[in-house]
């Protein structure tokens, strides 16, 4: 299905959208990243937390160093109350990522994984490849959504072509 070095690319193009999204949220005033946009999540803000909230998630299902989020699900949208806050916890859960990518091999991804659920109110198992692949297409998923709000808003929204991610990066 997938090897560890596509978790690995994965991490670093997360790295890097996040790298870019940061730059351009940053420079954004609190009621352009707060105002509700028709989102799924309503803002900008509320859609970066709710993505970082379930990043730290299922990180902390792949990696028992990673601590789970410590606000519940129904409050994952005011997860950080700073746009600040956001983007330091990002850069570390950023970092975290690719660390846990660049020790992962094949036979870690092998098996199930198996996990409580709050949302579904369930115990959970699936195969740990699928999960990884859903975590990073989360992640995309989201990210375009605030792509399409930066865009509306009348940004300048980031190079997300995964082909166009930096060597180095």
């Amino acid at each position: 299905m997938i090897d560890a070095e596509y978790t690995r690319i994965m991490a670093r193009y997360n790295a890097w959208q996040n790298r870019q999204l940061s730059d351009i949220v940053h420079a954004m005033d609190e009621d352009a990243l707060t105002q509700d946009r028709g989102a799924f999540f309503g803002s900008i803000f509320a859609t970066l937390n709710h993505l970082l909230w379930a990043d730290k998630l299922w990180m902390s299902r792949f990696d028992p160093s990673v601590e789970p989020p410590q606000v519940p699900a129904a409050n994952h949208g005011n997860m950080t109350p700073t746009i600040s806050v956001w983007g330091a916890e990002r850069f570390h859960l950023d970092g975290k990522i690719r660390h846990w990518s660049m020790a992962l091999r094949n036979l870690d991804l092998k098996g199930d994984l198996h996990w409580y659920s709050a949302t579904a109110d369930a115990q959970m198992s699936r195969p740990k490849a699928e999960c990884i692949m859903h975590f990073f297409n989360h992640q995309t998923h989201h990210r375009g959504q605030i792509h399409a709000m930066l865009t509306a808003a009348g940004e300048t929204a980031p190079v997300s072509d995964l082909v166009f991610l930096p060597e180095g990066f």
